[in-house]
């Protein structure tokens, strides 16, 4: 995988015919993986992770995904097949902050905004993870962005614009930054909202070794909460995965390794590697 952190989808299993249908709908999309629990493909050059979870989590837009596109043919394509059982919440139109835009939903729960702008502008990322604070989080996305900022050893930010006026005033419009090389956006929520940041959304963190994973788990559970095998929630509520980079090897080297994770909470590489 190309990037460390990792954007992961849960589905009631039926992760693969959701990437699928996402190769199908995205340019440059793929799925190179496929397990029974998880699968593995690329949007538009960005791995994202599939999970077949059941249907205990229900996506929402506390993080939805903007595509940035050169031309309003490719939005208007890769728009007509997300309408396809899709909810719109805002409409394909001119913006103050884009001559051509839209937000839906997909038939999975998904959100994609739709962005007709520069690559050049997104450090040639074509697929942005964006976070809105909303919710019991709403005005939350500044201190959130100082949080991260301690939390990554790899991190810039790259502007943060506030709203002008209206009962958000000062909170978070726009911002814009780089964690471990993946860029990634936050904001408040113009508007209030009943959701907030859930599992269905996650981002997975592979790490080279046991010290890289207490780091991240520590620095995440120090105010947020743990979960099991290798779940954890920062003090905002995002869910984040921090597992080794080569678990899928560790899990068919040692046949009890897979009841052993089960059994866990931050993930211990060498009780997976002992477990018998």
């Amino acid at each position: 995988m190309k990037n460390q952190l990792i954007p992961s989808l849960w589905f009631d299993n039926n992760a693969l015919e959701a990437f699928e249908y996402y190769a199908e709908v995205f340019p440059n999309s793929t799925v190179y993986k496929n397990s029974p629990i998880v699968v593995e493909g690329a949007i538009m050059g960005i791995d994202f992770i599939g999970i077949n979870g059941g249907p205990h989590f229900k996506p929402n837009n506390a993080i939805s995904f903007m595509h940035v596109l050169q031309d309003r043919e490719t939005i208007d394509r890769i728009w007509g097949r997300l309408s396809e059982g899709g909810t719109v919440l805002m409409a394909l139109d001119s913006y103050p902050w884009s001559e051509y835009y839209g937000w839906i939903t997909d038939k999975y729960g998904i959100g994609w905004q739709l962005y007709l702008g520069k690559l050049e502008d997104v450090n040639g990322q074509a697929v942005i993870p964006t976070l809105m604070f909303c919710g019991e989080q709403q005005g939350k996305c500044a201190e959130a962005l100082a949080f991260y900022k301690n939390v990554f050893k790899n991190f810039e930010q790259q502007g943060a614009r506030p709203y002008p006026d209206g009962e958000v005033k000062g909170q978070i419009m726009h911002a814009q930054f780089i964690a471990n090389g993946l860029t990634l956006a936050a904001m408040d929520s113009g508007y209030p909202q009943d959701f907030t940041f859930n599992e269905a959304v996650s981002i997975t963190i592979t790490c080279k070794d046991q010290e890289e994973i207490d780091y991240y788990w520590n620095a995440f559970t120090k105010d947020g909460k743990e979960s099991q095998c290798g779940w954890c929630k920062d003090p905002f509520g995002v869910s984040w995965q921090i597992v080794p980079e080569n678990i899928s090897k560790l899990l068919e080297a040692n046949p009890s390794a897979g009841a052993a994770l089960m059994k866990m909470k931050k993930i211990v590489i060498d009780e997976l590697v002992n477990a018998n």
